[in-house]
């Protein structure tokens, strides 16, 4: 799993927010220091010294005027800062709407109002293009924040906001949901993979493709379970969406929303004790199936690639 590193920048909408907290942390020590200095003369000083700082003018200046001249300017600053991370999406921005979910995410790859594919808990973007990102939510309060690549913007029930971010670099970069939404908001991640623009480009136009035909006994136990009443599998009769689109599955890093590794082991645990593997999640165990329907259904789904 990637680390979340604030103030670690890798691209223009992190780099000000974190220029900003590091000015934040100087303005907080240096204020530290200088009302240690105070109280220190003001306890231990004899004479000329402790008048100086017991004179109305030092207290105006130093409880008044000083604090309005720091706060004032890192105001100033702050809304800058804002303006920049926040501004409207361009036309030349790639368009990625994420809906928050209880406790998932809902990613669709638009081109206008047209739905490109739909995918979850993993989003791919190219390095060096912006991406602006439609932030919705279908139940609570959820808010989107990936530390290295921007600020974090709450997803609001009945509300679109718009957040754009961009990496210059190569990585997997993780993400996290920042408002409390339940019993299983820390276990919301995310990760956001920047890729070189050819390889993003490739993944896409995968990503667009429906799932082979299905066949063999690890469909069959998929949709005899009653699994394709909550996924979608594009391609099969499976059009649920409760849940996540499971159309190309193996393809991602992890499952249970950036809580668990995607590798086959933690997949055939995850069919069976998805309560267990993370708590509060929504969907049922299935103790009742046998191992070997679920070593099935995880064969099949570990095929979705």
């Amino acid at each position: 799993m990637q680390s979340i590193a604030a103030l670690d920048p890798v691209g223009p909408f992190a780099q000000p927010l974190s220029d900003l907290s590091w000015l934040l942390i100087a303005t907080m020590f240096a204020v530290l220091a200088i009302v240690i200095v105070l109280t220190a003369v003001a306890i231990f000083a004899r004479g000329a010294m402790k008048r100086v700082v017991s004179r109305p003018w030092v207290v105006i200046a130093g409880g008044l005027v000083f604090p309005a001249v720091v706060l004032s300017g890192l105001l100033a600053w702050s809304l800058g800062v804002t303006g920049k991370v926040a501004s409207r999406a361009e036309p030349t921005d790639l368009l990625v709407r994420v809906t928050g979910e209880m406790w998932w995410w809902r990613v669709h790859y638009l081109e206008g109002d047209r739905v490109l594919f739909e995918t979850a808990n993993e989003i791919h973007i190219p390095v060096g293009r912006t991406v602006a990102f439609e932030l919705k939510s279908n139940d609570v309060i959820h808010a989107f924040w990936v530390p290295q690549l921007g600020g974090k913007l709450d997803m609001v029930p009945g509300r679109t906001n718009t957040l754009r971010l961009q990496a210059d670099q190569p990585g997997v970069f993780r993400g996290q949901c920042t408002e409390y939404c339940g019993a299983a908001h820390a276990l919301m991640a995310m990760e956001v993979v920047a890729q070189p623009p050819a390889e993003f480009d490739a993944w896409s136009a995968l990503q667009a493709q429906p799932a082979a035909e299905p066949a063999g006994p690890g469909w069959e136990a998929f949709a005899s379970s009653g699994c394709g009443a909550c996924h979608s599998v594009r391609g099969t009769t499976a059009n649920g969406l409760i849940g996540p689109d499971l159309t190309h599955l193996a393809s991602r890093q992890t499952i249970a929303a950036g809580v668990i590794k995607n590798e086959p082991a933690t997949l055939r645990r995850f069919i069976q004790h998805a309560g267990k593997m993370k708590p509060g999640l929504r969907m049922p165990d299935y103790h009742r199936l046998s191992s070997q329907s679920v070593d099935a259904i995880a064969s099949w789904l570990g095929s979705l690639r």
